[in-house]
């Protein structure tokens, strides 16, 4: 039989009071790279449109922000949101937490008006909280960088038909470099 799942956790927007948690929440999650998405998360959260905490008996064990960037459509420039960065401390990792982060923000994002949530991950760990191929949207992304497999999105309620095209990174991510893969040996 399976291990049992810790008891589920509270979802809370962010406070000034958990900066310190989530910068080291971030660099344990991410590992070599917890430095890069510590800075990046720290410029980003002025103009974020979610900043989801998750919460276990007072102690922050997981992360998630979404933010805006723009749409290059035919008909006019749309702004959307990506979801970056989600974390989740190591040793809760695998039990719901992520998952609960991303459908918090979903939730929220449709209830403000956002039209799509796009984001670069794992397909296998996304497609199952509803996020598909962004190609096969009629989108295409901001990088060649962006593994096409990786660069996915979820049409929320404010989507219409005509609201295809370029994803485009606001300069943040680029000034952190936190656009798709570098190639070590290039």
């Amino acid at each position: 039989m399976p291990a049992a799942h810790p008891d589920p956790v509270r979802l809370r927007p962010e406070a000034p009071a958990d900066l310190a948690a989530l910068d080291q929440l971030h660099r344990e999650a991410f590992g070599d790279h917890g430095g890069t998405v510590a800075a990046l998360l720290a410029d980003l959260r002025p103009s974020a449109s979610v900043s989801l905490v998750a919460e276990d008996e007072g102690r922050v064990v997981g992360h998630v922000l979404c933010s805006p960037a723009l749409l290059d459509a035919s008909r006019r420039l749309v702004q959307v949101q990506t979801l970056s960065p989600l974390a989740v401390l190591p040793h809760r990792q695998g039990q719901g937490v992520g998952s609960a982060l991303v459908r918090g923000a979903v939730d929220l994002l449709s209830t403000q008006g956002a039209p799509v949530l796009f984001l670069e991950g794992d397909p296998g760990y996304y497609a199952r909280l509803g996020f598909l191929p962004a190609a096969e949207l009629a989108f295409r992304r901001p990088s060649l960088r962006i593994p096409e497999p990786a660069f996915q999105a979820m049409l929320l309620p404010a989507h219409e038909p005509w609201m295809t095209g370029t994803l485009v990174y606001p300069e943040v991510f680029w000034r952190h470099d936190a656009v798709g893969l570098r190639d070590p040996a290039a």
